[in-house]
């Protein structure tokens, strides 16, 4: 699942020069192995070792939610954010030009 967002856009403008600053973020979020206790009810500790999660439905059903392998909630599955940030300066210099007034 991919999300793109602009973060932050600012411009400001003056007698000598404009410039524009834009950020964007791109993140990728997957959902890894699975941490959901099976031995909780009994007092011990036990994972099923799903490595990852794979959704069991198309996107925006109630299926995709549930992992095929494990059959567990994809909210037990370790979620994992890889983000990246763009940058980008645009800066342009006017030209001021002197006027001479003579009386």
């Amino acid at each position: 699942m991919k999300r793109q967002m602009v973060i932050k856009q600012k411009s400001r403008k003056s007698n000598t020069s404009s410039w524009t600053t834009t950020s964007s973020a791109i993140s990728n979020i997957r959902y890894v192995e699975c941490q959901k206790n099976h031995a909780a009810n009994i007092g011990g500790y036990a994972v099923d070792g799903c490595r990852e999660f794979m959704a069991s439905g198309n996107e925006g059903t109630v299926e995709a939610l549930r992992c095929a392998a494990c059959g567990c909630h994809r909210n037990f599955h370790r979620k994992e954010v890889n983000m990246e940030v763009v940058w980008s300066l645009k800066c342009m210099k006017l030209r001021l030009e002197k006027i001479n007034i003579r009386n």
